[in-house]
């Protein structure tokens, strides 16, 4: 799709102190991809239009994905640890976690009868009706009041976690249906969920729909000025264009050969992360037309 004018892209500024959009993370080392991941970005947008986890994506699912580094950022390295130590016990721990109820109580709960089921119910909130009763070694902090293990100690685990800090991107999302994109932008700038750029610790900064051009994802990352956020506010932006020619990713409709393919072209969402299918994309080196058009955006 070589620059239809039936094509319309929406582009996304994701911009922060710290980004981190996992691909390949697994329990204690959570890494970060060097840029934002096409299902990061579409959680992003059915987060931002309130979509249930587990609705179909309908439109979103059908765009086709592009992402310009204007300003890449430099890996960071957390050394984060989980537990450790006495923590608070919340009744509903002790009734959905039979370990730890166990623990808790230095002696293991009995077995529910068969015939006494799970109740069904919203995550975090199933019962059982006559099998559980009050623990023990339980006892109230003298400060706070909150319900603590008495005894019950747990090892800290380490885990490794990445970020990116100080990057921004120009994100591209093209759609023959300009309608489609207006929603997900208004929706951005309206947001029915809290947003993240990866995890819940990356909050974006400023604008993040920066508006909807026609053409295609190459045509419009070459007709916009880098974000304001790459070269500074003040910067000339066609002297800022000589010097500096970003890379962007943007995804084929067809695989490619001799070109790994992404598992994260998003199926569906999940609270067990959803399924996802694999995708290619093309680099290209991007040179900003001299007369691109710049921006008039909150940082």
């Amino acid at each position: 799709m070589n620059g239809t004018n039936d094509s319309h892209v929406l582009l996304i500024r994701l911009a922060g102190p710290l980004q981190s959009w996992g691909i390949d993370g697994r329990f204690a080392r959570r890494d970060t991809h060097s840029r934002p991941t096409k299902s990061g970005v579409i959680g992003l947008c059915a987060a931002a239009l309130g979509l249930p986890r587990e609705e179909p994506l309908g439109g979103l699912a059908e765009v086709r994905f592009g992402v310009r580094a204007d300003r890449p950022g430099t890996p960071l390295r957390d050394y984060h640890t989980v537990g450790g130590g006495k923590y608070p016990l919340r009744p509903r721990d002790l009734i959905t976690d039979h370990r730890r109820a166990a623990k808790a109580t230095k002696d293991s709960l009995p077995t529910p009868p068969q015939d006494d089921a799970l109740e069904p119910g919203p995550f975090g909130r199933a019962e059982f009706h006559a099998w559980y009763g009050s623990p023990k070694y339980v006892v109230a902090d003298p400060g706070s009041g909150v319900l603590v293990s008495g005894e019950v100690r747990r090892h800290s685990l380490i885990t490794e976690r990445w970020y990116l800090t100080d990057a921004a991107f120009l994100v591209g999302l093209e759609h023959q249906g300009r309608t489609l994109l207006e929603s997900v932008a208004h929706a951005l700038e309206h947001p029915k969920r809290l947003l993240w750029l990866g995890r819940k610790a990356c909050p974006p900064s400023g604008d993040l729909a920066v508006g909807i051009a026609s053409g295609s994802l190459k045509e419009v990352f070459e007709t916009h000025s880098l974000l304001p956020d790459a070269v500074g506010p003040e910067a000339e932006p066609s002297a800022t264009a000589q010097r500096i020619r970003p890379w962007a990713w943007i995804e084929s409709r067809r695989p490619l050969p001799g070109v790994g393919p992404l598992s994260d072209q998003p199926v569906q969402f999940g609270g067990d992360g959803g399924t996802h299918s694999l995708r290619w994309e093309t680099r290209h080196r991007i040179t900003i037309a001299e007369h691109a058009r710049g921006w008039d955006i909150i940082l």
